[in-house]
């Protein structure tokens, strides 16, 4: 089990993260069956459309900043290689800094929202890596599955729901 607070690997009957010292609370489904409603309280905030936008905006920043010595003398017909090595850079960035310890790519960071599961724990970089390529479907429907986060309960977007995902504040 890992802490939903720092994302370190706890034992799986810690009441306290060994790492940060804070209270680990089990969301509702992992919680018994016959506990009162009052101790199946879990504190999370989910992570809304702008602050998700923001991070997005400053992730595709760094994303260009860092694709850009590659492009910069691109001629017409190594379009299709830089356009692919951008998009392994674009891939790598997203799923290893969500799959990392911090749970957030850099944008995130900045914007004080981390990736997790529906357990509020560390996803995996496969998960990661499947909740990136999902957003190409959510932007292939004319951004709808981005346009999603702002009317679902939980502020997912199509990717986070194909994936099993959620975006919340730290």
């Amino acid at each position: 089990m890992f802490c939903p607070h720092c994302g370190k690997q706890t034992h799986e009957t810690a009441q306290y993260c060994e790492n940060c010292g804070r209270e680990i609370v089990l969301p509702k489904t992992e919680q018994t069956a016959h506990a009162p409603d009052s101790l199946n309280v879990f504190p999370v905030q989910y992570a809304g459309f702008w602050r998700r936008v923001l991070a997005a905006i400053i992730d595709a920043v760094i994303i260009q900043i860092a694709a850009a010595p590659f492009t910069w003398h691109a001629e017409f017909d190594l379009f299709s290689m830089t356009f692919g090595l951008e998009l392994v850079i674009q891939w790598l960035y997203c799923a290893l800094f969500e799959s990392s310890f911090r749970q957030a790519t850099i944008g995130k960071i900045v914007m004080n929202i981390v990736v997790t599961d529906l357990n509020y724990r560390r996803i995996s970089f496969a998960r990661a890596t499947g909740r990136h390529f999902a957003k190409y479907i959510s932007a292939i429907i004319l951004g709808i599955g981005y346009i999603m986060v702002a009317f679902t309960e939980k502020k997912q977007g199509l990717h986070d729901i194909l994936a099993d995902t959620l975006v919340v504040q730290k």
